[in-house]
């Protein structure tokens, strides 16, 4: 990119990330935004201290490409976006923020996508390899810009990257050594518009993978089972149910690694420190990759005995009264909050709704029925969607809370009996009420953290 004229559209974390790199690799970066300087608060201050030239408040960016080289453009960047479709009839190259970071990028790296899962996968495979004394970073849709880490690089460092669906739109060269598909079920079809977009948004993963290279794909999941008849590489699986081919599966209550008549043994099952189902199932895929690495089994052994979790996945946050009160506010789709309401073993008041991504709420709202949710507050655009879906399959115990976040959690409270639980597992995006799930789960705990006993 050394003196060529880049526009990067979309200031939020990986955009600043990526005109950091740009400007660090000698080109001529201009930065847009639909909001204005002061929106900032200064956190533009050192690009434009660097040269970069701001175009805020900009609401037509397609009036900025002439003379351009290339566009790299933030996640949250539609493809059908106005200045995307003209960059590319003009032949102004486009590309996402891991796009660009992963063509600056040296080392060994891995990938992880799918529809639920992908961060604590994505966590556990970077301590796994932390443990095992590499100089390790964790990237991607976990939080963490691609784009930031790559100044730190070396030969022999490892990176370990989330993917989601939005990133794989402006991927080409992208390239991982190592990668896998954990799981689809129904998301962002609201962006996307069909699942078979969605589908094949995530097999783009693997499409440049060839030869030596590995994909891990989940044996017990029909839509990924079949994304091997189209891979060029390697493939290891991993399953929770069944023996497989070859990869990471279960045998007489240990997590082993091999082939179905001859395999390695890692450890049992019910060592993992996290709990549940879902749970399992990222551990057998984090161990496939590791193993497909080189990882010694005894490193990983000891990571999945120790690892804690992320924040934000079904995470205790405090208990008062005798009510536990657990932050899943990362369960932003129905089969994410199905696994959450699946992990109780209480009876629980679930916080459910948000931003409409225009889901079919049915499969959550009949596995309610079969698990120990006593009550549900109802929040945000969903929450009518959500109350007719719910009378519907015969579940009446609902209360509504509309856009006041705190007054949802203290209804929950004030609902839930000594013993129980409050449950933060909205099934959808947070935009209607927050900037991301981030913030929604970190003021959740916040108000949690504040409320006092009901005995006084």
């Amino acid at each position: 990119m050394k003196g060529k004229k880049v526009l990067v559209f979309g200031m939020a974390r990986s955009g600043i990330a990526a005109a950091r790199l740009l400007l660090l690799r000698g080109a001529e970066v201009y930065v847009c935004d639909a909001k204005r300087e002061a929106d900032f608060e200064g956190a533009l201050d050192d690009l434009k201290a660097a040269g970069a030239v701001l175009c805020l408040g900009e609401q037509h960016p397609e009036t900025l490409l002439e003379g351009m080289d290339a566009l790299v453009i933030s996640p949250g960047i539609p493809v059908d976006h106005p200045a995307v479709v003209r960059a590319r009839e003009m032949g102004v190259e486009v590309m996402g923020e891991v796009e660009y970071a992963y063509r600056e990028a040296t080392g060994l790296l891995l990938a992880i996508t799918g529809t639920n899962g992908k961060t604590t996968t994505t966590a556990l495979l970077g301590e796994i390899f932390k443990n095992a004394g590499r100089r390790t970073f964790v990237v991607g849709n976990i939080g963490t810009p691609y784009s930031g880490a790559v100044p730190e690089m070396k030969p022999g460092d490892v990176t370990v990257c989330e993917i989601s669906s939005f990133m794989m739109e402006t991927s080409s060269e992208f390239h991982p050594a190592i990668c896998a598909v954990l799981n689809i079920s129904e998301d962002h079809l609201n962006r996307h518009g069909t699942m078979e977009k969605y589908i094949a948004l995530k097999e783009r993963i693997f499409e440049n993978s060839v030869g030596d290279d590995w994909v891990v794909l989940n044996w017990d999941d029909p839509i990924t089972r079949d994304m091997a008849n189209r891979a060029h590489c390697r493939v290891a699986w991993f399953s929770s149910r069944n023996p497989v081919p070859f990869g990471a599966f279960v045998r007489d209550g240990n997590i082993v690694y091999g082939a179905a008549d001859s395999y390695k043994p890692v450890c049992a099952a019910e060592e993992l420190y996290i709990p549940g189902e879902h749970n399992l199932k990222n551990a057998l895929a984090a161990t496939a990759m590791a193993m497909a690495a080189g990882v010694p089994a005894p490193v990983i052994r000891h990571t999945l005995r120790t690892f804690k979790g992320v924040e934000h996945r079904i995470e205790f946050v405090r208990e008062l009264d005798g009510v536990r009160f657990i932050n899943d506010s990362k369960g932003t789709n129905v089969d994410s909050t199905i696994q959450a309401v699946r992990a109780m073993n209480r009876p629980t008041v679930l916080i459910l709704g948000g931003y409409d991504k225009h889901t079919d709420f049915t499969p959550l709202c009949e596995e309610i029925l079969k698990c120990p949710i006593a009550r549900i507050v109802l929040i945000g655009d969903t929450a009518k969607q959500l109350e007719q879906t719910l009378e519907k399959v015969g579940y009446h115990a609902w209360t509504h809370a509309g856009y006041d976040f705190k007054r949802a959690v203290e209804t929950a409270f004030e609902q839930a009996n000594p013993g129980g639980n409050v449950l933060l597992s909205p099934s959808c995006a947070s935009f209607d009420m927050f900037k991301d799930y981030e913030a929604r789960g970190r003021i959740f705990k916040d108000i949690v953290n504040q409320m006092e006993s009901r005995r006084r």
